[in-house]
């Protein structure tokens, strides 16, 4: 056999190479085989969360039932119609204090997003934990529509006689 032929030997005392970058492990970008710290993988779902936490803080502590301290809703003032938005911040100050019904009352599709963003966190944190990549919203464009369609549906029964009880 010729000697041209025969694949090389790697030396001894050469380290071990890295197991690939997948979809489950705590390593960096794809194929860089660099392993990432735990507090380094956690590091931007904390902050996401520690912006959250300050921006309910400083709502929780400015209360927007008093006139003068956060800007009225431009489609409310102009055209006198809630969107599905009115009464966010309201509903943000009900929710820091705990007190779930009044923060329903004020806007209860915001409340459903206030949970939904706290299940998506607690996944992200445990996973990012884990070393497994961030969760993924990924929905069909039919659900986007349907997402829409369902907040269109809100703001338009929060503004008729029959909705008022979705009036903030």
């Amino acid at each position: 056999m010729d000697a041209s032929h025969t694949p090389p030997v790697p030396p001894a005392d050469a380290a071990a190479p890295a197991p690939p970058a997948g979809r489950h492990g705590p390593w960096g970008d794809a194929g860089s085989g660099v392993r990432v710290s735990r507090a380094r993988r956690l590091a931007v779902p904390l902050v996401t969360l520690a912006g959250v936490v300050g921006a309910f803080a400083y709502v929780g502590s400015v209360d927007p039932n008093e006139p003068g301290h956060y800007p009225v809703c431009p489609l409310l003032r102009l055209t006198g119609v809630l969107c599905p938005g009115c009464g966010g911040l309201r509903s943000a100050h009900a929710f820091a204090h705990g007190d779930l019904v009044t923060a329903f009352g004020a806007n209860a599709l915001a409340v459903l997003g206030y949970l939904a963003f706290a299940a998506f966190t607690a996944v992200w944190l445990v996973r990012a934990g884990q070393g497994r990549p961030a969760p993924r919203i990924a929905l069909k464009p039919a659900w986007w529509w349907l997402l829409g369609a369902a907040a269109l549906a809100f703001s338009v029964v929060r503004n008729l006689p029959v909705g008022s009880a979705l009036a903030p």
